[in-house]
């Protein structure tokens, strides 16, 4: 998926799994605040950050019942903002084609994480996130059963943590979102150029 950036001087940064990206949230005084947070979350207490290969997604359906996340979802919610997400349709047990999909207005989304602090071996202190999935649309249930839960702007006050709200409250924003939206196929990348000839060589 592609992030998008508030300084049109920066690239955007391309989200994957076990990589670092801007994450909004609140910080100590209670402001919003872009965090660079890592992709796959850590617990606090794990003994290897590397068990953040485990903890990509997170179900909005068992959130506040897995010991993993539920203290996160209490306390520690954020937001990525993005400007396209990816999707897989599973071909075969081992081959997934991949859509892309993005807004027709090109208006950016917020994708909902949570997030955990992960002190490590001091002086480490990494922080990441898992991504919050519901039941897919009607567009990409298409393809798949999930997707990221995307959450309108009216709603991130209350996600962040800006307004009050009760546990059932927070998990009644994490439903299918029906974007007008578009979906195709992802284009394969082309191949790297062939080694010249050894005729070419001098």
């Amino acid at each position: 998926m592609i992030a998008a950036s508030a300084d049109d001087a920066r690239a955007p940064d391309t989200v994957t799994p076990m990589r670092f990206a801007d994450v909004v949230t609140l910080d100590a005084n209670g402001k919003r605040a872009s965090m660079r947070m890592r992709w796959g979350l850590v617990p606090a207490n794990a003994p290897d950050a590397n068990i953040g290969t485990k903890f990509i997604h997170a179900r909005a359906e068992t959130i506040d019942e897995k010991p993993t996340f539920r203290d996160a979802f209490g306390k520690r919610r954020g937001l990525v903002i993005v400007e396209t997400f990816n999707e897989g349709e599973e071909i075969t047990p081992t081959k997934t084609r991949q859509y892309i999909v993005s807004p027709n207005d090109g208006a950016p989304l917020a994708i909902a994480v949570i997030w955990e602090r992960w002190l490590g071996r001091a002086p480490v202190d990494l922080l990441s996130f898992a991504m919050v999935t519901t039941e897919a649309n009607a567009l990409i249930g298409k393809i798949t059963d999930r997707m990221p839960a995307v959450l309108p702007p009216e709603h991130w006050p209350k996600w962040l943590g800006e307004e009050l709200a009760t546990l059932d409250e927070l998990k009644a924003l994490l439903v299918p979102f029906e974007g007008d939206w578009m979906m195709e196929p992802a284009k394969k990348p082309a191949p790297p150029p062939k080694p010249p000839a050894q005729a070419d060589l001098f």
